[in-house]
């Protein structure tokens, strides 16, 4: 269990105000695939370098089976598979001998276990025919299947991947997905991500990110249940989008043959040609943001109007 109380994280930049990073931030994470959500910016990243110990915490907690892993970093870099949003690889190296270089970094020094360790994962993440081929040169998707690879190293017990099938095709993306699911069978595998999708597809667990908090946890169908019979549809022409937006609660919008189809949340049918629809987690997910922000943007100003 990853249990996370408390944590607060600020960057204090030059010239512009501080920025509050994370605020107060708890979540309980289990075994298996746990999403987090939420746009560029809710702090998503910060998040997963704070559990990760790349960076301290202003104040918080973050604990591994109960051990505090921000007063004992090398506690969870001991049990920890990181993948960043991006990674840098060394020029002409192979796959393998990176693997290796990794591996005694992780403290496997054994070469008989390292290489067994390394067979296993390159067959698992269906790269060993290019077990001698520079990282360097690879595609996006096998860079991000040698990610997971590296991740893997030393069979820790918390893997944590940032943004990982961002710029992939839709072949390498289902591919990756069911690797995913495959080693979060046994761990705790935490999925950064702005794809709704990913996390429909993957998660049993979830949370929503905004303006560094996080808005909401739970399963995607705890998530969806909020907005049973409060998401109404309609096809309108592109020209009265304007008006239905001044005038409504509108989730999302999508441009189909020359109409509109807009999504709109609200307690009641909104008018005559908008027809109830069962909300799928991305209608969740940006109703969800939407009355975030707004209640964000009401406290920033009521804050703002106290300190006048």
């Amino acid at each position: 269990m990853l249990t996370i109380v408390g944590l607060h994280k600020t960057y204090h930049r030059k010239k512009q105000p501080p920025l509050n990073a994370l605020q107060n931030i708890n979540l309980n994470i289990g075994k298996g695939m746990f999403g987090l959500l939420g746009p560029n910016g809710a702090g998503k990243s910060s998040l997963m370098r704070t559990i990760a110990t790349l960076q301290p915490a202003d104040s918080g907690k973050v604990a591994l089976d109960g051990v505090d892993v921000l007063s004992n970093p090398g506690f969870m870099r001991s049990n920890l598979g990181y993948l960043p949003q991006e990674f840098g690889v060394y020029n002409g190296v192979s796959a393998q001998d990176l693997l290796h270089y990794l591996a005694k970094l992780k403290g496997i020094y054994s070469p008989q276990e390292r290489q067994r360790q390394i067979d296993e994962l390159l067959e698992k993440v269906n790269l060993r025919e290019h077990r001698k081929g520079a990282v360097s040169r690879f595609s996006g998707g096998m860079k991000q299947r040698f990610g997971i690879a590296q991740a893997l190293l030393g069979n820790p017990r918390v893997i944590v991947v940032d943004e990982p099938t961002a710029g992939l095709d839709p072949q390498e993306r289902n591919r990756f997905h069911n690797l995913l699911v495959d080693v979060s069978e046994h761990k705790v595998v935490l999925l950064s991500t702005h794809i709704v999708e990913d996390v429909s597809n993957l998660c049993t667990d979830m949370a929503i990110m905004s303006n560094g908090c996080v808005v909401c946890q739970g399963s995607p169908q705890e998530l969806l249940s909020h907005f049973k019979n409060k998401v109404w549809q309609a096809y309108i022409p592109k020209q009265n989008l304007s008006q239905i937006k001044q005038q409504f609660q509108v989730i999302s919008q999508r441009f189909c043959a020359g109409e509109v189809s807009v999504h709109v949340l609200s307690e009641q049918q909104p008018a005559a040609n908008f027809l109830s629809i069962a909300p799928d987690l991305e209608d969740a997910y940006f109703a969800t943001l939407m009355l975030n922000n707004k209640h964000f943007s009401e406290s920033q100003r009521q804050s703002g109007v106290n300190h006048d």
